[in-house]
């Protein structure tokens, strides 16, 4: 920080207006807004009295802030002598070459009305308001700590926070707030020696006849630099002076009973896809908005749309490190914030930091006060150093023991909990857990060094500040242990996501995917790092992601993990079932984008393997996945037949979930002959079994069906009704593909209810989902077979639902060419579904009145086994018997 102190104190010593009036706002817990509500001022008066700028303010002002902030006594005399005496402040320039002891020279001399301060003014800060206000509301208690201690990384901000914070507690000081900067090398006479001094006294019985009792509050910088001096001055400090309070600032704990730690995180950072909020919503993260006020002294112009991506990957990169977030703004004076990125994005650990005493300018350093009594010579200025120097002098705080145990834990990507800690902690050796490792004085003790911050009160609250795992990696890399960590990672992941699978179907499916989604950066790179050092424990890590990897919209990546991992030479031999599933995953998400037919021999393949090992759960699934794909070829009896097998084997074996999810299948098959009263039947049966496993996510699935049963019986309003309610519930659920789908038909109900305006909205938002997902298969990784090619450029079967929609929109506008040139759009998608294609084709004869439509249609209808509804048959009817007589002549 670089203080003006010309601006902290009146020219009679005394604190300015600026500073009492934003110290006793903080204290009292109020927002500059929240402020001047209560006080029927103007916001922008706040803001102007806390910035100087406001040099005579009108007294009846000031007492109605005195009397919203609860001053009383020598707190209001002197905060409205503070005010009565800002134009004075304005013509006179006060004496910044020395700092004067607290109080004056002498101990004979009386107090000041209102507490003399002795450090720099506060900077301003960003994402501070709450520590600001629980330290200062922890230093003006009356039972409050004697000695707080900030510990944090380098860089952190500790030094401004402890500044803040002594301004914010002054008023309940009157003996006055004085700091120390610790210099290099300083004993104890130096550290003592310093601290009388910058509270008024030369001796100790001096200084308790000075405080007399009163409160004092005394701040130490850099305690790291001398701690055991540090610690003997403070005993003897605390000791002598009740009335005493002390906050330091340090890498680590004093040490001292009764000591307060107070670890200083980094600034909170956006998570991945914030910067879709707008810059608006970017720059409600402290990080980038501590960023964008720095970007501001080197450039004009704010970040642009196309930059806000970089800015946000920017800070999320530099780990909320509000030092590192400033020498990288810094650098935008030259770069465009995706320049900064590119060059620098894997380089955070080389930033330079300045030399520590352009640091804490205006402070009074032993080792300065020493130089002057004893004539010593002064030492050069430190260099320069990078954040590594910084993260490597804490990492040297640490007992070879732990700083093995960081090593480990850096491999962790994101949040991790104390489970997780403890398994990539335990003995290799140990394979029965015969010895638990307690991890939990490890964090402590990290968390004390300001190496971990801790966030939330979910499991998955543990991270390692950004800086300190790319040091830890490079340390694990130097001693040749990289390769190993990595491959305890894999498999302490591929074990949590084996234990999580088996609840991502039933009533615990929402938690499952939420706990995958907080691992989802440790999940791809255990992946990667896997599938080249040991590919059999990333085979049974991605072989139990098939139903997330659908849930979150990652078919493709997920598809082309499960086959490169299948055709690893080295997975050959692994276990027939756990093979099994990896293909039927395969299977799986090529239905997702239009490539089943391309796995259908993949699918029956896996039903073999679980029918030959005997197992109920993997055949069940495999007969499921299975009939799904022969829809997609057209082989409905056989789909049919898969899914009746499955009805029976649920049924004899008590699977309520399994029995629900065939009676959903079989729904399909009745509407497919035109049988909506037996299709309502058994979706009312699929509801309820899903209902009594609990699993609300087949419930919805039981809803969206029949939801269209109600379209194709022509009772639009309730299937508007019900398609909304399922789209709200796929929002929260996930699986996008579903939802897009679903939405689909939304549009389709309420084009052919007429109602166009909000047809045409959801046309919207549905071709939005559908870019979307085209963007992120496009840029998914290559090479890829070329079915996935195309069902990735084509948008699959919603690009042919959103042509059925525009069809009827035109219909219904009575635009009969427009019409057909949208129904033959929709016939002729290679992604549509049969029974989609009947419907289209319904409606392009219907619109042309050509009768070789109809010659198609029947084609369709019968190689797919699919009858006409009878309003469909209706429509048709003058155009069939007009081909009838034409047939006849």
């Amino acid at each position: 920080m670089t203080p003006d102190h010309d601006r902290s104190r009146s020219p009679a010593g005394r604190t300015a207006l600026p500073e009492l009036l934003r110290g006793h706002r903080r204290a009292a817990g109020l927002t500059q807004a929240e402020l001047a509500s209560r006080a029927g001022v103007g916001v922008r008066t706040v803001r102007d009295l806390e910035r100087g700028r406001s040099i005579r303010p009108q007294r009846t002002t000031v007492e109605l802030l005195a009397a919203v902030l609860a001053l009383t006594g020598t707190s209001r005399a002197a905060f409205l002598a503070a005010a009565r005496g800002s134009a004075g402040a304005e013509s006179s320039r006060p004496d910044t070459t020395s700092t004067a002891p607290v109080g004056g020279a002498t101990t004979s001399e009386a107090a000041p009305a209102d507490p003399p301060i002795a450090l720099p003014p506060p900077v301003t800060l960003v994402g501070r308001d709450r520590d600001v206000t629980e330290l200062a509301g922890m230093l003006t208690a009356e039972r409050g700590p004697r000695l707080v201690s900030l510990v944090g990384l380098a860089g952190v901000g500790k030094t401004a926070l402890a500044t803040a914070v002594a301004h914010a507690a002054a008023f309940a000081h009157p003996a006055g707030v004085a700091g120390v900067l610790v210099g290099e090398g300083s004993d104890g006479p130096d550290v003592l020696a310093a601290s009388m001094a910058v509270l008024g006294a030369a001796r100790l019985p001096e200084l308790v006849v000075r405080l007399a009792g009163r409160p004092a509050l005394l701040v130490i910088d850099a305690v790291e630099r001398a701690p055991d001096p540090v610690a003997a001055t403070l005993h003897r400090l605390t000791g002598a002076l009740p009335s005493l309070r002390v906050l330091v600032t340090g890498r680590h704990p004093v040490g001292l009973p009764g000591e307060r730690v107070w670890p200083v995180a980094p600034l909170d950072v956006p998570p991945p896809g914030a910067e879709n909020s707008g810059a608006a919503g970017l720059e409600a993260w402290p990080a980038v908005a501590l960023f964008t006020s720095r970007l501001a002294q080197v450039r004009r112009e704010p970040p642009t749309p196309d930059e806000l991506p970089a800015l946000a990957a920017l800070v999320r990169r530099l780990g909320g490190l509000p030092l590192a977030i400033e020498l990288m703004a810094a650098r935008g004076r030259l770069l465009d914030l995706t320049q900064l990125l590119d060059r620098y994005g894997d380089r955070v650990l080389d930033l330079a930091t300045p030399a520590d005493p352009a640091v804490h300018p205006g402070w009074d350093a032993p080792d300065a006060l020493t130089r002057r009594s004893s004539g010593r010579a002064a030492t050069p200025a430190p260099a320069a150093v990078t954040l590594r120097d910084a993260v490597a002098t804490s990492y040297r705080l640490l007992a070879p023991d732990e700083r093995a145990a960081l090593r480990q834990l850096a491999v962790f990507d994101n949040r991790w909990s104390v489970e997780l800690a403890e398994e990539i902690l335990a003995d290799e050796a140990d394979r029965d857990g015969a010895v638990v490792t307690d991890p939990v004085p490890l964090l402590d003790r990290l968390v004390e060094l300001g190496l971990l911050s801790v966030r939330g009160t979910g499991s998955f609250r543990f991270r390692l500040l950004d800086a300190v795992r790319d040091y830890a990696v490079e340390q694990a890399a130097g001693e040749g242990e990289l390769t190993r960590i990595r491959r305890r990672h894999a498999e302490v992941i591929a074990r949590l996501v084996a234990r999580t699978a088996t609840d991502l179907v039933g009533p615990r499916s929402p938690d499952a995917v939420q706990r995958l989604d907080e691992m989802s950066s440790d999940i791809s790179s255990s992946l990667v790092h896997a599938a080249t050092d040991d590919p059999l424990i990333a085979l049974r890590l991605a072989a139990c992601l098939t139903r997330w990897w659908r849930f979150r919209g990652r078919d493709v990546a997920g598809r082309r993990w499960l086959r490169r991992l299948l055709a690893d030479p080295r997975t050959a031999d692994a276990d027939p079932v756990l093979r099994g599933w990896a293909a039927l995953g395969v299977a799986r998400l090529a239905a997702e984008h239009g490539a089943g037919a391309e796995e259908l021999p993949t699918a029956r393949a896996a039903l073999d393997v679980f029918r030959q090992a005997g197992d109920v759960t993997g055949e069940l699934e495999a007969r499921n996945v299975l009939g799904t794909l022969l829809l997609s070829v057209g082989q409905q009896d056989e789909a049919r037949e898969q899914a009746e097998t499955a009805l029976r084997m649920a049924a004899r074996n008590g699977r309520t979930r399994d029995l629900a999810v065939a009676q959903n299948s079989l729904a399909w098959h009745e509407i497919r002959v035109g049988d909506l009263a037996a299709a309502r039947r058994r979706l009312a049966a699929a509801d309820r079994l899903a209902a009594e496993s609990g699993e609300q996510r087949l419930r919805v699935l039981t809803w969206a069906n029949r939801a269209e049963v109600a379209r194709l019986e022509g009772w639009y309003a309730d299937a508007v009704d019900h398609g909304r309610r399922v789209v709200a519930a796929l929002s929260e659920l996930g699986d996008p593909g579903l939802r897009r789908r679903v939405l689909g038909k939304l549009g389709l109900a309420l084009a052919q209810d007429g109602r166009g305006t909000e047809a045409t909205e959801v046309l919207t938002e549905l071709r939005a989902a559908v870019a979307e997902v085209v963007s992120a298969r496009a840029s998914a990784m290559a090479p890829r077979p070329r079915s996935e090619d195309a069902a990735s450029s084509s948008g699959g079967a919603e690009a042919g639902l959103c042509a059925l929609i525009e069809g009827n929109l035109a219909l219904h506008q009575g635009d009969r060419e427009l019409a057909a040139e949208w129904f033959a759009a929709a016939a002729d998608d290679p992604g549509q579904d049969r029974r989609d294609v009947v419907e289209a084709l319904v409606g392009l004869a219907a619109s042309t009145a050509n009768p070789a439509v109809l010659d198609r249609l029947e084609r369709v209808c019968q190689e797919n086994g699919i009858r006409l509804l009878p309003q469909e048959s209706g429509l048709l009817y003058a155009l069939t018997a007009a081909r009838g007589v034409a047939q006849a002549r």
